[in-house]
């Protein structure tokens, strides 16, 4: 007996050294690659995520000073319960809170009826080669190019250029203006005409600012100075009604505001200097309330 199981555990030991060899033999034709040593089946490096995992909460991410100064008529809301609904805001709909939320406001005031709209988007790539960045900077381009913003105009010529002053031996000056001296009231020293509103390019013929008359300073642009990337838009409409919209991104959240004021007179326009710089307020505010 004692024999028996002697063979029968060298028997045993046997069977185990062989699959022991076959398991760790260097013929290596079944051996599966290792990832993690850099050989063809290595897994592409995972882009970096983005910065945000959250959004703020839209109806509560605008100060109620900034609501009075974008929407006057809120004052001038006399029912208590009335103005403290309008000053809440409604949300927007939205069936991802993660990814999208927003918040409208309307005022009606006795000189303009005023809105304003502000949405967030938190844009995830799902491609692990493109980070969450990238995606976000690709929906912002396309943004941009839909609101098809003018050429940047060169630099129009100083007024030296058509006033060029001309000094005789004497050392008097006569002044060129247009190139061209002398006439019914054209001589040197002749005081320039004031325009009339009707001169002025600013104007139409009633005297009323031009809708298309905006200076460059005001024109639709791209900016420089908020978030990674963003743009400003600016349209009236037939109507009088001016919108002003400003798109920024942060990272991997765009930041979308809308700012629009019709005038109850026909005859009023909304100041385009006034509405941009209410909403470049707004769009600092909010740039920061994300980073911080």
């Amino acid at each position: 007996m004692q024999r028996k199981a002697f063979v029968f555990g060298v028997a045993a030991l046997l069977a185990a050294t062989a699959t022991l060899a076959g398991c760790t033999g260097s013929d290596g034709g079944d051996e599966p690659t290792d990832s993690k040593q850099g050989g063809s089946g290595t897994t592409a490096a995972t882009a970096e995520p983005g910065r945000y995992r959250t959004l703020p909460e839209p109806c509560g991410a605008v100060e109620r000073g900034t609501l009075d100064a974008l929407l006057p008529g809120l004052k001038q809301v006399t029912d208590r319960e009335q103005r403290e609904k309008a000053y809440a805001g409604a949300p927007t709909l939205t069936y991802d809170t993660d990814r999208k939320v927003g918040c409208r406001w309307k005022a009606e005031a006795t000189s303009a009826t005023d809105h304003l709209w502000v949405d967030f988007e938190r844009v995830v790539s799902y491609e692990n080669a493109v980070s969450d960045d990238s995606r976000a900077s690709e929906i912002y381009a396309t943004k941009e190019e839909a609101a098809d913003l003018p050429v940047p105009a060169p630099s129009s010529p100083s007024a030296t250029s058509t006033s060029t002053p001309t000094t005789d031996e004497s050392g008097a000056s006569d002044e060129v203006t247009g190139g061209a001296t002398g006439g019914a009231g054209g001589g040197a020293g002749s005081p320039i005409p004031t325009p009339t509103p009707t001169d002025d390019p600013s104007s139409t013929s009633d005297g009323t600012p031009s809708p298309s008359a905006t200076p460059a300073s005001l024109q639709p642009r791209t900016l420089d100075d908020l978030g990674d990337e963003a743009f400003l838009d600016d349209a009236l409409s037939a109507s009088r009604q001016r919108t002003v919209t400003v798109v920024f991104r942060t990272s991997n959240v765009l930041v979308t505001i809308r700012y629009d004021e019709q005038p109850t007179s026909t005859t009023d326009v909304p100041s385009s200097e006034e509405m941009q710089d209410r909403v470049r307020e707004l769009a600092d505010r909010l740039d920061g309330t994300l980073n911080e």
